[in-house]
C-alpha cells in the first residue's frame, strides 16, 4: 500500500514539504534537548498539533516550504496521500505534549526521554526520508483492512 501517487491530484501533497518541515523540526528538539527549554517545546507542540489538528495546509513550516522553498524546485515526481504525514504530526504532538509537561513541571526526566523520541523520528525523516509515524499509519491501515470481512 504505497501512499504515493503520479497523478497531480491537488488533494496530495508535495512529499517534499513534510521532510522540509523535519528538518526543522530537528534542529528546534535539538536546542530544546541542549537546553531543557519547555517554552520551546511548548512551541513545537503547537506546530505539531496544527499540522496534526487543521491539516497539513495550515503546518506552519508546510507554509514556509510552500512560499520559500517549493517555488525554486522543480515540481515534485509524485505526490503523496497527506493522512500518513498528518498522523505523523499527531505522533509528533503527543510526544511534544508529553515533554512538555515534563519540562514545565520540573520532571525533566519525562521531558528528556520524550523529545528524544520526538527527535529521533524527525532526525529519520530529516536525515533519511524515512518518516515512521507514516509508516506507523501504513501499518495501522494494513491491520485495519485484514480485519474487515470479506464480501462473498
Amino acid at each position: 500500500m504505497s501512499s504515493h501517487v503520479q497523478v497531480q491530484d491537488p488533494a496530495f501533497i508535495d512529499p517534499r514539504g513534510p521532510r522540509f518541515g523535519a528538518v526543522i523540526t530537528t534542529a528546534v528538539l535539538a536546542v530544546v534537548l541542549l537546553t531543557g527549554n519547555g517554552w520551546l517545546l511548548a512551541a513545537q507542540t503547537l506546530v505539531f498539533a496544527l499540522g496534526a489538528f487543521s491539516g497539513l495546509k495550515l503546518a506552519p513550516y508546510g507554509h514556509v516550504y510552500r512560499r520559500l522553498v517549493r517555488p525554486s524546485l522543480p515540481k515534485p515526481a509524485e505526490l503523496e496521500n497527506p493522512a500518513p504525514p498528518t498522523f505523523a504530526q499527531g505522533v509528533g504532538f503527543a510526544f511534544a505534549a508529553l515533554g512538555t509537561i515534563g519540562y514545565l513541571s520540573g520532571v525533566d526526566a519525562l521531558g528528556l526521554v520524550f523529545t528524544a523520541f520526538a527527535l529521533a523520528a524527525a532526525f529519520l525523516n530529516a536525515a533519511f526520508d524515512f518518516c515512521l509515524g507514516c509508516e506507523v499509519y501504513l501499518l495501522i491501515r494494513r491491520g485495519a483492512s485484514r480485519r474487515e470481512p470479506v464480501n462473498s
